[in-house]
């Protein structure tokens, strides 16, 4: 007959350790081999859902982290929640204000911005052609310039500080503007973010015919 041990076991039972399956404490969710097999845009994708912007610029390895990162502090965030803890849901309130795509608005926002179809993700279509658009979300900005083979840049002359000045696109198969300096992806959207800048513009003309019509605007200062 097996002894027992103090604890009324028997001594010859063996326990599981190591359970299969996800073992971070607090985040039953986050499966890190699970989110490795998901695709370049899925992982963009969830991260944009979970309001985690400026992941134009990361490769799969750094999108599998971010990722992983914002389950855990969600997961965080839900057990101090649960508990009481204010600063969880002031954190909440703050995510959902700032949830990427969202058109900004203050007192200087224009008609052309208030009738404009919002789109919040690569996934949003037009309601017809020739319509107007608005968005903040860098992936729709970058797939829209990128589709006319267009390059961030910015005006020579107007940087202060070492940053971006005037932000524009140029399009070198209308033929390059000499004015313009073509600046990184990061930078540009950075800029774009830090002066609560619109992205205002068409995919296509009412004939259905691609349009380049784009415009910035700072719904905080009447000349944006």
């Amino acid at each position: 007959m097996p002894t027992k041990n103090s604890s009324g076991r028997g001594s010859g039972s063996t326990a599981t350790t190591n359970p299969p399956g996800n073992q971070t404490p607090n985040t039953p969710d986050v499966n890190e081999s699970e989110i490795g097999r998901l695709t370049v845009e899925q992982l963009r994708d969830r991260l944009r859902r979970r309001g985690v912007t400026g992941t134009a610029e990361l490769r799969k390895g750094d999108l599998v982290k971010a990722l992983v990162r914002s389950m855990r502090d969600g997961a965080k965030k839900s057990t101090s929640a649960r508990a009481g803890g204010s600063t969880a849901r002031a954190g909440s309130a703050a995510d959902k204000k700032t949830s990427p795509g969202g058109v900004r608005t203050g007192s200087q926002s224009s008609k052309s911005l208030r009738y404009a179809q919002e789109i919040t993700s690569v996934d949003d279509e037009p309601e017809r052609p020739g319509r107007s658009l608005v968005t903040t979300d860098h992936d729709v900005i970058r797939r829209w310039a990128e589709a006319r083979k267009g390059v961030p840049v910015t005006v020579d002359g107007t940087e202060h500080d070492g940053h971006p000045g005037v932000l524009r696109f140029d399009f070198p198969a209308n033929g390059r503007d000499e004015r313009l300096r073509e600046i990184s992806w990061a930078e540009w959207l950075r800029a774009f973010d830090e002066r609560r800048l619109n992205f205002i513009y068409q995919e296509e003309r009412s004939d259905r015919t691609q349009s380049n019509f784009f415009r910035l605007e700072n719904p905080d200062r009447e000349d944006g």
